[in-house]
């Protein structure tokens, strides 16, 4: 099953060093990575920088317009006011059929903020016990799942210091 996450960690770098351990993860064969984006918000940065290299150079410029529209449309966009709900529900309607809600893109919005980041991530398959070994420590934070309510509870079990 493909899968959606969003983690978040209280420093603007741990997401990129966290996605060195989930791509040796993927090099030992416990997970697939199908793709993924970094966001990266510097203590006194107006505004978020995003990384993203294609993980699959057949799957590259759908998840590039993919990455585009959601980290675009919840960061880069500005949006005063009223215009918040609006933006994030045409977004909610531009994703529609990821599994991933109008709720979940306002959470991702309002958490990861200066000082922070976080790592977007598609995987398809993986060992989440092996996995989670690995992420011990990492204080990660799940902020946003196409899973289930049950498959989200193992997922935080399996990565024990993460946080809902």
């Amino acid at each position: 099953m493909t899968t959606f996450t969003v983690w978040k960690f209280d420093d603007p770098k741990r997401a990129e060093n966290v996605f060195g351990i989930v791509k040796n993860a993927a090099g030992d064969h416990l997970i697939h990575i199908v793709d993924h984006a970094i966001v990266s918000w510097p203590e006194g940065a107006e505004k978020p920088d995003i990384h993203h290299s294609h993980d699959s150079a057949k799957h590259g410029i759908g998840w590039g317009a993919f990455w585009g529209i959601v980290v675009g449309g919840l960061f880069l966009v500005p949006i005063i006011g009223g215009a918040v709900g609006a933006g994030v529900g045409a977004l909610a309607k531009a994703t529609e059929g990821t599994g991933i809600s109008k709720e979940q893109l306002e959470r991702i919005r309002t958490e990861v903020t200066e000082g922070t980041s976080a790592l977007f991530l598609v995987t398809d398959s993986g060992d989440l016990d092996r996995l989670g070994e690995r992420f011990r420590g990492e204080h990660s934070q799940l902020i946003a799942t196409n899973l289930t309510e049950g498959e989200r509870d193992i997922l935080l079990e399996t990565f024990s210091d993460a946080k809902a």
